[in-house]
């Protein structure tokens, strides 16, 4: 197959600009200047690598921001071509005189999420063929009805093996309730809790989506604030005696976010006793129980014999893939059946064919392995992640290295403008997270950069670059 472009592209090694993002912004130049166009063909990976004298990887990264921004295409077995529908640009032409620039937002070419997994690493080969398996069976028809809108059943009973086995609780099935992610586990069940008037504590700084799903319901929310070892629980106890109508707590104990840290034993023993003297929920978020670097995860605190109680929200979504909307909720039958009857209103039911996809992976033990596999991915970047950052943030900010999850915490040791930071960065196509979405009421000094989905030269570009901001 004809390359019709010899690639004489110039590497600047010693700029700030990421060797991956000077070969996609020359192959963009070639585009405009019309040195390429729709159709031709790209040489592989790993020719374009020996061309270029650099590593594989590296091509790879330029090929990924290339595909996902729509300049280029690939066909199986045949290769990278460039694409037949081009982003909006201006390209070079002999007869235009006059030329309308449209000026759009740039997109960011480095983000620190807020903790989000590698999707390069999603067992995705392994899902397909659960996929092909289910529909090559002979009784396929059968899961084309509706299911129960609580979940796949045989799913359920899974959920609660690991719940029971793997973080010390007590539940059964009918305790539990399939969601499309933990989203949605967080709505239903401030549906099934509140009504107008209600308040609910929630923890400052911490997770707004959480925030506005309970507001949605009706609820007033009453912000606790943030110690070291977790939610300042006098605070909660001050609160209990100021209002009548506290229906639950929201909290993220075993890592905090977005701070990271976990709330001490002591404080978990007395957010209890509270509860069950008040008559309070705790509706607690374990949103990444999975990552935990440490001897072992903390037990939740709704596998505690004495939490009456609870609503604990979990998720599968970050263990194969955000895209894959798995959540899950536990909680008293009874709350449960409350929330199976909101879930009625607005889905059915979920995805039973996914559900019976990811049950076909947990039982092979591909989960398991895929879990095994990842931790210590993401254990080797959080240890070089924070060594770039004392390398290049020392004296700059404060952190704490977390045992566990997907992001660091920095707070600036001098006074920062943190807003003004974030800007500056999406100036330069670097995206933090913005403060603001964390706290209630007045904004936050400090930054959650999730590493787990970024390249190693990704990290060390952020770090850097908001080194010198601060």
């Amino acid at each position: 197959m004809l390359r019709p472009w010899e690639f004489e592209i110039q590497l600047n090694k010693k700029s700030d600009k990421a060797l991956y993002l000077q070969i996609a912004d020359a192959i963009i130049n070639a585009i405009k200047s019309g040195n390429l166009t729709s159709g031709n063909a790209l040489p592989g990976s790993r020719q374009l690598a020996g061309l270029l004298n650099v590593n594989r990887n590296t091509v790879i990264e330029a090929l990924d921001v290339l595909i996902a921004e729509g300049w280029l295409i690939t066909m199986d077995r045949k290769g990278t071509f460039i694409a037949d529908i081009l982003p909006e640009v201006i390209l070079n032409t002999k007869n235009q005189e006059k030329t309308t620039v449209i000026v759009e937002e740039t997109k960011p070419h480095l983000v620190f999420d807020d903790g989000l997994p590698d999707t390069r690493l999603a067992p995705m080969n392994d899902l397909a063929r659960a996929y092909r398996e289910i529909f090559n069976r002979k009784s396929r028809w059968q899961i084309m009805g509706y299911s129960n809108e609580l979940g796949d059943i045989e799913f359920r009973k899974a959920i609660v093996q690991m719940l029971n086995f793997k973080r010390g609780m007590n539940v059964s099935p009918d305790q539990i309730c399939i969601t499309r992610g933990s989203q949605m586990a967080m709505y239903l069940a401030a549906h099934s809790l509140f009504t107008n008037g209600d308040y609910v504590m929630i923890e400052n700084p911490g997770y707004k989506p959480a925030w506005e799903a309970f507001e949605n319901a009706g609820a007033n929310l009453l912000p606790v604030n943030i110690d070291s070892d977790g939610l300042n629980v006098d605070e909660v106890e001050a609160y209990l005696q100021q209002y009548n109508t506290i229906k639950a707590i929201y909290v993220t104990p075993h890592h905090q976010f977005p701070t990271t840290v976990t709330m001490s034993l002591k404080k978990r023993l007395k957010l209890i006793e509270l509860s069950n003297q008040y008559g309070f929920t705790i509706i607690e978020d374990d949103y990444d129980n999975e990552f935990h670097f440490g001897q072992r995860p903390i037990l939740p605190i709704s596998s505690y014999s004495n939490a009456e109680n609870f609503i604990y929200i979990g998720t599968l979504s970050k263990i194969v893939a955000p895209a894959l909307r798995i959540g899950y909720l536990a909680s008293s039958a009874e709350i449960v059946q409350k929330v199976g009857k909101h879930r009625k209103m607005i889905d059915v039911q979920g995805d039973n064919i996914m559900e019976e996809a990811i049950l076909n992976l947990i039982n092979e033990g591909k989960i398991k392995r895929h879990l095994k596999k990842t931790n210590l991915i993401y254990k080797a970047k959080r240890d070089l992640f924070e060594t770039l950052c004392n390398q290049h943030l020392k004296g700059k900010v404060t952190f704490t290295k977390p045992e566990g999850g997907l992001a660091f915490w920095m707070v600036p040791n001098a006074k920062t403008d943190a807003k003004a930071v974030c800007e500056k960065l999406l100036s330069k196509g670097i995206k933090l997270m913005d403060p603001e979405k964390f706290s209630y009421g007045n904004p936050i000094s400090g930054f959650r950069l999730g590493y787990a989905s970024l390249t190693e030269q990704q990290m060390e570009e952020g770090i850097i670059a908001l080194s010198k901001l601060l």
